[in-house]
């Protein structure tokens, strides 16, 4: 467990951050940034919370729980990426558990007949803003990748996770019928 007795440290003020193995790091390299949109991903997911009940609070309260496990990882260097005692490491079960509600969900919902607008209910349009930060934390990840070892699994869940995100809206948006949908040329 995680114990923090002070809040500031002081060590951030040069522009550099700790890695979990204690290494320093620009707060503009791609790993900081990766980490850093994966928990601009998780404060949104707060917002939608609060605009939600029941099974799908509960959803998104697990899937806050497994952004800090996603940026616990892209904080640790290395390629260990099974984890262990002293690496907490995204797993594969968590990606799939994504999949699995995602197919619950659309299962209820109508096929799609054009391109989905972000809006309709105030939660679901917070998921597609939650949508599309977690799209540009895969983005990071991606980049981050081209220069050091970074677990797959990681890119696996953002990528699943807009995913389940896009569902969602579609879900809390009367099941489909309320979505907001894209008329091609509209406003010619």
């Amino acid at each position: 467990m995680v114990e923090l007795t002070k809040i500031y440290t002081k060590g951030g003020d040069k522009g550099k951050t700790s890695l979990v193995d204690g290494s320093r790091r620009e707060k503009h390299d791609p790993r900081i940034d990766a980490y850093g949109t994966v928990d601009e991903t998780n404060s949104i997911i707060g917002l939608v919370r609060l605009q939600t009940s029941d099974a799908v609070d509960e959803m998104l309260s697990r899937i806050q729980n497994d952004l800090f496990d996603v940026g616990a990882d892209l904080a640790t260097p290395g390629e260990n990426f099974e984890g262990g005692e002293m690496e907490l490491r995204i797993q594969p079960i968590q990606v799939e558990r994504l999949e699995a509600e995602i197919d619950t969900m659309n299962a209820a919902l109508e096929p799609l007949k054009s391109f989905v607008l972000p809006g309709g209910e105030p939660a679901a349009a917070h998921l597609h803003l939650a949508r599309t930060v977690a799209r540009r934390a895969e983005r990071a990840i991606t980049l981050a990748m081209q220069s050091e070892p970074i677990n797959p699994v990681a890119l696996r869940y953002l990528n699943r996770l807009s995913d389940h995100f896009f569902v969602l809206s579609r879900y809390i948006n009367a099941q489909g019928s309320g979505d907001v949908l894209w008329v091609p040329g509209a406003n010619r």
